[in-house]
């Protein structure tokens, strides 16, 4: 069973969606077509979608608060993350963005090795379930323009500020 709760953030009420076995969602709570997701997730693991309370959710909750205070840069959880190799390798590779920093799209394809990709990452970026920690906001457009947030851009800008800010690194993110 996927267990749905709400959690309050800076940024507005999320939503989020855990098995047994981890967390398999995390959005805003505006998302357009959210009930969609919760139905592909529930196809995708053969399972049925409820309201209520997990131990993985719990976590998840205490991490975002540390994550908000900037006191967390990493995410300890255990994440189900349903989809194709190739997704899949894409959400691994941006786990990988340190806290503070941006990468684009096309540098996202070079990291795995197919320059050619940058379409297709771009769209399996779009199809990450698990916001900030799986954290997609982190790419961004060659020019170093915000493109492609499905929080929205003005989300996106507040958690690359945020996190530049708490990264300890120096220098102001040129983003438009």
């Amino acid at each position: 069973m996927i267990r749905i709760t709400k959690i309050e953030t800076p940024l507005g009420e999320m939503v989020a969606a855990a098995t047994r076995d981890g967390i398999c969602l995390l959005e805003f709570s505006d998302r357009e077509n959210l009930s969609s997701e919760y139905e592909e997730l529930a196809k995708l693991l053969e399972t049925t979608v409820r309201e209520g309370r997990s131990w993985h959710a719990w976590l998840l909750k205490r991490q975002l608060k540390e994550y908000f205070t900037g006191k967390r840069k990493e995410f300890t959880l255990k994440l189900v993350m349903p989809g194709t190799e190739f997704q899949q390798s894409v959400w691994k590779g941006l786990q990988k963005i340190k806290y503070g920093d941006t990468i684009s799209y096309h540098e996202q394809a070079a990291a795995l090795n197919n320059t050619n990709a940058t379409r297709a990452v771009a769209q399996a970026n779009a199809s990450n379930r698990i916001a900030i920690v799986i954290p997609c906001h982190r790419v961004i457009g060659a020019d170093g323009s915000l493109v492609g947030y499905g929080g929205g851009l003005e989300r996106k800008r507040w958690l690359l500020i945020h996190e530049r800010k708490n990264s300890g690194k120096s220098g102001e993110l040129n983003l438009f």
